[in-house]
């Protein structure tokens, strides 16, 4: 909602300017220049993404439109999840969760959290942590680096729409520019008509550079700050994970390897370590 406010405001001002200076709102919809403009827009984006990366954009995009990429309520669902199947553990030893960790949605710690079991990008992150320390395959002290190898990975891919939308909001200008050069190519065309006709062509060619230009400062590249944003609060749940189960697996009480996954989410989301406490104790398990 936020996202459409923004630019319900970028285009109340351009156009509320354009008609205070006594524009003609009807002189900026001319139909070719859209066209061009927003054709070779998505025909850069083809060229330039494969397949699951544009449908990673979609999603991306999708996403941007929210309040909140990642509501709060993820969060503190997370660290409950956490303490719960790290008490387990603590109790009954890895062994112990091993068959959440195999079936995690017939896991009861898991069904229990649905903003994390109807994820399966987070339930693959939580359950391939888990299981090479479970299979012993891993010793403790070597999960780190592989975690933050599958971080690093995560971060990488859920910039490539970032890089795609910069490149696309980098070139509208130029873009533009092409159908404003267009436009007079026409004009010319039809110069021994009369001025009235030349005007109206290269009023119409304008245009194309103002949707360049426009599409480009006010739509596109603050679409990809805002997505780029939205990957930062998103990773941050990949990271609570990820030094929840280091810490745990290292031999932290559940309640610290809790409290260090609390530590990694913003401010502006993070209970605070009492909120946390109060959380866990009303799980019906004694902190450990």
């Amino acid at each position: 909602m936020i996202l459409v406010i923004g630019y319900l405001i970028v285009l109340g001002a351009t156009l509320g300017g354009f008609m205070l200076a006594g524009g003609q709102l009807l002189l900026l919809f001319p139909i070719s220049e859209y066209i061009i403009i927003i054709g070779i827009s998505i025909g850069l984006m083809v060229i330039a993404s494969p397949l699951s990366l544009l449908k990673n954009i979609v999603k991306k995009i999708k996403i941007s439109f929210r309040n909140q990429a990642v509501p709060t309520s993820d969060y503190t669902d997370l660290l409950k999840l956490l303490y719960e199947l790290f008490t387990k553990a603590r109790r009954g030893g890895l062994i112990a969760i091993e068959d959440d960790i195999i079936t995690p949605k017939e896991s009861p710690i898991f069904s229990k959290y649905p903003s994390f079991l109807n994820e399966p990008e987070r339930v693959e992150f939580l359950c391939n942590s888990l299981k090479p320390i479970i299979d012993g395959r891993l010793k403790p002290e070597q999960l780190s680096v592989m975690l933050q190898g599958d971080y690093d990975a995560k971060e990488e891919d859920a910039a490539q729409p970032v890089h795609i939308l910069n490149l696309v909001g980098d070139s509208l200008p130029g873009i533009g520019i092409v159908a404003a050069v267009m436009g007079i190519i026409n004009t010319m065309a039809v110069i021994s008509v009369g001025p009235e006709k030349v005007g109206q062509k290269v009023a119409a060619a304008l245009v194309g550079t103002f949707l360049g230009v426009l599409g480009a400062y006010g739509f596109i590249n603050p679409l990809a700050a805002r997505i780029k944003l939205n990957n930062v609060y998103e990773m941050q749940y990949f990271a609570v994970i990820m030094k929840g189960v280091i810490g745990f697996t290292g031999g932290m009480a559940p309640i610290m390897a809790v409290e260090s996954g609390r530590r990694a989410i913003d401010p502006a989301f993070q209970p605070n370590a009492e909120e946390v406490e109060t959380m866990v104790k009303n799980l019906g398990t004694t902190a450990g």
